[in-house]
This record gives C-alpha cells, sequence and structure tokens, in this order.
C-alpha cells in the first residue's frame, strides 16, 4: 500500500482526503457526544425502546472502537509510508532484508501494544475520575476539537 501511495498522486491524494474526512467526522460525533441534550435523548430512547431492545452499551462501544481503530489505521498513509521509509535503515548490511524488515514490524507493533496497554491500565486506574460527567464531557470537547483541527490541517497541507 505505501508503495501504491507513493507512485500514484491520485492514490496519495484520495487517501490523505479519507483521513482527513474521517478524523472530522470523530471530530464531530466526539463533540456531539459532549452534548448536554444527547445524554437526555438517549435516555428517553432507551426508556421507550423497552427492555431487551437494545445492545449492551459496552458490547456496541467495544466492536464501534475497534472498527474506528482499523479505518483510522487504514486512511493513516503517513504511518505506512514512514515504516518504509525509517525501518530499512536498521537492516545490517547484507541480512535478509524481508524478513529483517519483518522482525522489526514485529517488534514495532509488540512495543506499540504494551505501550497502548499500560496507557489503558492507567486509564482504567483513574477511570473514577474520567467517568465523571464534567470531566467526561470536557474531554470530548477538547478532542473533538482536535481531531477536527487535525483533519482540517490534514486536508489543507501539502505533500
Amino acid at each position: 500500500m505505501s508503495a501504491l501511495v507513493l507512485a500514484s498522486e491520485v492514490a496519495y491524494a484520495v487517501m490523505k482526503a479519507v483521513g482527513a474526512v474521517l478524523l472530522v467526522v470523530m471530530g464531530v460525533q466526539s463533540l456531539w457526544q459532549a452534548h448536554p441534550l444527547r445524554k437526555a435523548r438517549r435516555a428517553r430512547a432507551v426508556r421507550d425502546a423497552g427492555p431487551g431492545q437494545q445492545e449492551p452499551e459496552a458490547a456496541r462501544g467495544w466492536r464501534r472502537s475497534y472498527v474506528l481503530g482499523l479505518a483510522t489505521c487504514g486512511a493513516n498513509p503517513k504511518a505506512a509510508v514512514f515504516a518504509m521509509s525509517f525501518l530499512p535503515q536498521f537492516v545490517p548490511a547484507g541480512a535478509d532484508v524481508p524478513a529483517t524488515l519483518t522482525l522489526l514490524a514485529v517488534i514495532w507493533v509488540v512495543v506499540d501494544t504494551v505501550w497502548y496497554l499500560a496507557v489503558i491500565w492507567f486509564v482504567g486506574r483513574v477511570g473514577a475520575v474520567f467517568s465523571r460527567p464534567a470531566v467526561r464531557r470536557r474531554i470530548e470537547q477538547v478532542s473533538g476539537m482536535v481531531l477536527i483541527g487535525l483533519g482540517v490541517r490534514v486536508a489543507l497541507e501539502a505533500r
């Protein structure tokens, strides 16, 4: 995919546009989550639907978060371009290039996984603070504005 993006200006433009739109949509969704009237409307909709009519919030949130994460990674050509330009410098002379690059990529994934698990653990520990409505609303507002800003920046920046 990175070779296609590097070789094709059109593919890069499409991936950049998709990434920018995805960031802006996620930002708008975050701002919508923070809107005070949203909670009241959702509570009314759940009450009107009755018991057993809705999927549990945790299951729906987990799947949605996973799909959004995959879409975000897939719409980010810069990560692939960076990896393809960064990792080769660490391949020793005479080494099997595909095997070494694969090993380096696996190490990268393991380090990222450990890092994100540590972040998840930390956030889980301070979950009581983050679950307060005022704190949660503020986090949603700030992250929404940051995502929208990043989306606009991606859309406007030159290659």
